[in-house]
């Protein structure tokens, strides 16, 4: 057998089948575009890749592993899949599930004693993924994102909506109302809210914790365990406790608001995070690899808010120009977050005004000038506090 990529999840492949040969890019040279062996390939590997389309027998991470393995549920969209998934393995800890697949543990290091496996799935995997299938597909909505890796949002879309091919009668797939007319062997609930969820399961989401977008992704993982097991556990979703740099609020010494959205790397996050705050003076932070996607979109809908835009990374000089062609927004050319954070830092009130709020939310990945967005957040913190 032979591995395409030489990261996490080649890793963990290559630890469970010790007879693997891993290639990447380096390899070009060496690698046999001849050879019918099996070869399963690393979802960061995007398809125009050279040993992609000089592979014959390929197959994704999940054909090779998903396989006797337990009850499975995957968990995907543009936004909201992690912590969805991350709220399921609270929710149904009672019931010994487990999380793996795009964050935590790879499938090859999953443990098949488990009850339920929840796999946050990408839209990178199910484009190689010809046989393996979820028992339940929980979708969240699907905005533009990838389109360089997949060409196009009508490609990226289609990964997406794969899973539901493959469903046979008796299992279930939680979709967007969208997609309620897409053919699928399992059943369909549709949704377009949160009300829609709530009204479908019977659950008060009033009593919930959490506001929007994370109250959906508590919703989402309710419905599954009222499903399952016919139970809604409003003490156990209130206690789960959520990761840092979505969202995040936290105040300077002088207890102006701050917020770290650092996990938002699409314009559909940021307009989420936007959302939460149109009542306030926005000061955002907006930048970095956009991979190509055409944020006009974003653009069209900046003109609700009452916000000033402080542009950081590689895209910097693109959303000047947006900026400008879209109704003549205030933006700033920082060109570095420690910079947009000084300024903004320099024009907000002293006096403490809960009018006002300084939003990280990039719309775009952090690669160009940092390691994650988990470092572009901490840094972010780090600037704010000094």
């Amino acid at each position: 057998m032979r591995i395409l990529g030489k990261g996490k999840t080649a890793q963990a492949i290559k630890e469970k089948y010790n007879n693997a040969i891993m290639y990447d890019d380096l390899d070009n040279d060496i690698y046999d575009i001849n050879s019918d062996e099996l070869t399963v390939v690393s979802p960061g590997i995007p398809p125009y890749n050279y040993l992609v389309q000089n592979t014959k027998n390929l197959i994704s991470e999940y054909d090779l592993i998903c396989q006797d393995v337990p009850y499975t549920i995957w968990i995907s969209g543009t936004n909201g899949k992690t912590t969805t998934t991350a709220m399921m393995e609270h929710v149904l800890q009672y019931k010994n599930a487990i999380s793996g697949g795009n964050i935590g543990l790879p499938l090859a290091k999953m443990d098949k004693t488990k009850n339920i496996w929840i796999l946050e799935t990408s839209s990178f995997t199910m484009h190689y993924t010809k046989k393996a299938k979820p028992n339940i597909y929980v979708l969240l909505p699907i905005t533009e994102d990838h389109t360089s890796w997949h060409g196009s949002f009508a490609e990226y879309e289609k990964s997406k909506l794969k899973p539901l091919d493959g469903l046979c009668e008796g299992e279930i797939a939680i979709i967007p109302k969208k997609y309620e007319s897409y053919p699928t062997n399992g059943f369909k609930i549709c949704y377009e809210n949160s009300d829609d969820l709530a009204d479908a399961f019977g659950i008060d989401k009033t009593k919930i914790n959490f506001q929007e977008p994370f109250l959906m992704d508590a919703l989402l993982a309710m419905s599954v365990d009222k499903i399952l097991f016919d139970n809604i556990n409003y003490l156990t979703i209130n206690s789960f406790i959520q990761d840092p740099h979505k969202m995040e609020e936290f105040r300077d010494k002088n207890n102006r608001l701050w917020v770290d959205d650092s996990k938002a790397t699409n314009f559909d996050a940021t307009l989420q995070a936007l959302n939460r705050y149109q009542d306030r003076l926005i000061y955002l932070i907006l930048g970095g690899d956009d991979k190509g996607v055409d944020l006009s979109p974003l653009f069209k809908e900046l003109h609700k808010y009452n916000l000033k835009i402080y542009a950081i990374g590689t895209n910097c000089e693109k959303l000047d120009k947006l900026s400008y062609e879209y109704n003549n927004i205030q933006c700033h050319r920082c060109y570095f977050l420690e910079e947009a954070v000084k300024q903004i830092s320099e024009e907000m009130k002293t006096i403490v005004n809960d009018d006002e709020v300084a939003l990280l939310s990039p719309a775009a990945a952090s690669l160009d000038q940092f390691s994650s967005y988990k470092e572009r957040g901490e840094k972010f913190k780090q600037f704010v506090k000094s």
